[in-house]
């Protein structure tokens, strides 16, 4: 994705101290690592990462206590002194950061890490493609002002030209080198870093950066949350840029998969019944795998589809009226924005037919399809299971101004938190 305009317009990615966990004063540096916030849900998830290791990420990310004041509080109290205790250092020179993922399967990924400086969707530089909800806003604020800290990385997508020049022709050099860290994580991703220092080299990356706009891929709350506390400054700042991973999918393709909704108060048989002949509604034979196949082909056939799951199996809901859609989802908007799944679920079936208010206590939001239906069926709710958008579809809604409903898409590998933190202390 190219802006127009004067090349200063573009990405500005700058070098920071970045934060990093001592290897001699930790158990391992997988064991501190976890994934984002938004995607440890279950209880059983924290408290596996808690008892990894006393100094695991989630700890600060994720802090537990009685009150969200007593958590932040905790979790800044928690930074000072893993610093204070050598347990975190800050790098020597500011740097930065080429960080590759790679998987059993094949999957690679790289990209580089720095403070991106700030600018508001109207700009065209860093565009959002989903809405976000503000208490969770309100909440990482909050968080971030206690600890004067950004804990993980966003992260934003940009297409480069796919010429191996710029910020690609640095990170193919870097890779060549000794990481300064290396480790492999439980989920069989490996990860290694690097620090990019040279002069030239940083000049290099900011040339061929500058003349593309990003994606927010993950972390559309970091970001708004990010704009947010730079509005509460009145002078120019380390609030200014905010932490993130930048890759190029013309040269790694990110992958995209779909965030499933968990009904917390509303049984699956009522969720059927309701439907009535809005939708066609078709019970379909597990186990889960072979339930989303069913999920996929009806999807691919290029109508709208949700799997709904919970103590009574899988029902697959698809072909839904016309008339109804016409009559129900907002116009106004592309077509393409129209015929999203996530459109027709948030407009059709939750605020129409179900009629559940779009809050915390009724809607949870669940990376993992077994997770959903694991807490579907425990407690007596529907978990309704999504087919993925395409990326191509996402850009181009994101570059006409139009935003998704909230947490419409998952895309991924996702930075695994803990490998480099920024403080905003250090500037």
């Amino acid at each position: 994705m190219t802006t127009p305009g004067h090349a200063r317009d573009g990405l500005r990615l700058s070098p920071f101290r970045g934060l990093r966990y001592v290897p001699e004063r930790v158990g391992s540096l997988a064991a501190v690592t976890s994934p984002p916030y938004d995607v440890v849900v279950r209880p059983d998830g924290l408290r596996h990462l808690e008892t990894a290791d006393p100094h695991n990420i989630v700890r600060l990310i994720l802090p537990q206590s009685d009150s969200p004041a007593a958590r932040h509080r905790q979790a800044a109290d928690t930074l000072h002194r893993w610093l204070a205790e050598g347990v975190l250092r800050a790098d020597p020179e500011p740097a930065l950061y080429v960080y590759e993922q790679r998987d059993n399967a094949g999957l690679l990924q790289r990209g580089l890490i720095g403070t991106l400086r700030l600018s508001p969707p109207e700009d065209g530089v860093v565009l959002p493609h989903e809405d976000v909800m503000p208490d969770i806003v309100e909440d990482r604020a909050a968080l971030m002002r206690e600890t004067a800290a950004h804990l993980e990385p966003l992260l934003l997508s940009y297409r480069s030209d796919g010429d191996a020049d710029g910020a690609a022709a640095v990170i193919e050099r870097t890779v060549r080198r000794e990481p300064l860290l290396a480790t492999t994580t439980e989920d069989g991703f490996s990860h290694r870093l690097w620090s990019v220092t040279d002069p030239a080299e940083l000049a290099e990356i900011d040339r061929g950066l500058a003349r593309h706009q990003a994606l927010i891929a993950d972390g559309h709350h970091r970001w708004a949350t990010y704009l947010r506390l730079r509005e509460e400054r009145t002078v120019p700042g380390p609030w200014d840029s905010g932490l993130v991973l930048l890759v190029d999918t013309a040269r790694y393709p990110l992958r995209v998969r779909a965030i499933h909704r968990l009904l917390h108060k509303l049984p699956v048989q009522d969720a059927v019944a309701a439907l009535g002949d809005a939708f066609r509604v078709r019970t379909v034979t597990g186990p889960l795998p072979r339930a989303l196949d069913e999920l996929a082909a009806a999807s691919e056939a290029g109508v709208n589809a949700f799997l709904l799951a919970g103590g009574t199996g899988f029902h697959l809901v698809d072909r839904p009226d016309p008339e109804l859609l016409d009559a129900t989802v907002p116009t106004g908007r592309p077509q393409a924005w129209r015929t999203l799944d996530a459109t027709v679920l948030h407009s059709v079936l939750l605020e129409r037919i179900w009629q559940i208010p779009d809050g915390p206590e009724h809607i949870g939001y669940i990376h993992d399809a077994s997770a959903a239906v694991e807490q579907a069926e425990r407690h007596g709710g529907t978990a309704v299971l999504m087919h993925p958008v395409q990326e191509d579809v996402v850009r181009e809604l994101a570059r006409q101004g139009v935003t998704m409903p909230r947490k419409s898409t998952s895309f991924g590998p996702k930075p695994a938190t803990g490998l480099v933190l920024r403080s905003l202390e250090l500037g």
